[in-house]
């Protein structure tokens, strides 16, 4: 699933008017599992200028890389964050344990051959999925619209529940991404530069 995906899911979960510390924690939640892949990502493409294929095609799936992902996107971890927010009552510290396990919940489905370990330390097991997000081999073409369609229908409900326009401007902007992957996804489809079965 795609991170503004998770943003938006997280917001309209938890995000409060009148509440901005909780709401801008639920959206943290929502990009923190996510986190590691951005930062190895820019640090890769951008300051050492690799090429993607190389960070997509090998680093994304070497050892160093994946025990990194395993940390944060470990549903164990962030029931341990989940645990201290209850035990010491702290709202925001909950919310943000919450928050990363559901974007954990969203992200389970739609890995087929990217997935994560998200047992760890338990266990390195990781779940192969017959769908994908963005793999058009893996039925992408049905679960892209799908996605796009929710991200529509959330952001419907944030713009009613937040009046504020910094608000509806910075969710908006959460809505922007998953359609404009959705358009991709469709558009190069169309072009027949993507031909996998669905």
């Amino acid at each position: 699933m795609n991170t503004p995906t998770h943003m938006l899911i997280a917001a309209s979960l938890f995000a409060k008017p009148g509440k901005p510390a909780i709401t801008w924690v639920a959206v943290l939640g929502g990009v923190l599992p996510d986190l590691s892949l951005y930062l190895l990502v820019f640090n890769s493409l951008v300051l050492r200028g690799e090429s993607t294929d190389k960070v997509f095609g090998e680093y994304y799936f070497s050892d160093e890389w994946q025990s990194i992902f395993s940390i944060d996107n470990s549903f164990f971890v962030w029931a341990l964050v989940i645990a201290i927010g209850f035990y010491w009552k702290r709202e925001w510290v909950w919310v943000l344990g919450v928050a990363c396990v559901v974007h954990l919940l969203g992200d389970f489905p739609l890995h087929h051959d990217d997935g994560r370990a998200h047992f760890w330390p338990v266990s390195d097991w990781v779940y192969q999925s017959p769908l994908s997000y963005w793999d058009v081999n893996h039925h992408a073409r049905i679960v892209a619209p799908l996605e796009g369609l929710l991200c529509i229908v959330l952001y419907a409900f944030l713009f009613w529940k937040f009046r504020s326009r910094r608000a509806r401007v910075v969710l908006g902007c959460c809505l922007i991404g998953p359609l404009l992957i959705v358009a991709v996804v469709i558009g190069l489809f169309k072009m027949g530069l993507l031909s996998g079965a669905v």
